[in-house]
């Protein structure tokens, strides 16, 4: 699982992918699923794909202008 204020980091527009968050040193490896947790903030929008995503986390991810798309 990621939390949405581990995503803040990125900067806004970007297109955060499970490939872009291994590249990022934020995974070690894609062999598992990808979970978006709504813990703490973002206040960039972001376009996110990931395999699922908690409903906060899908809410705060829109309200900061940003896209969901599951896997």
């Amino acid at each position: 699982p990621i939390n949405v204020s581990t995503l803040d980091r990125f900067d806004a527009g970007a297109e955060i992918t499970p490939e872009s968050l291994r590249d990022a040193g934020i995974l070690k490896h894609l062999n598992e699923p990808i979970k978006i947790l709504g813990n703490g903030d973002v206040t960039v929008a972001l376009d996110v794909t990931a395999h699922a995503f908690s409903s906060s986390a899908k809410a705060k991810l829109e309200a900061a202008g940003g896209s969901v798309t599951e896997l």
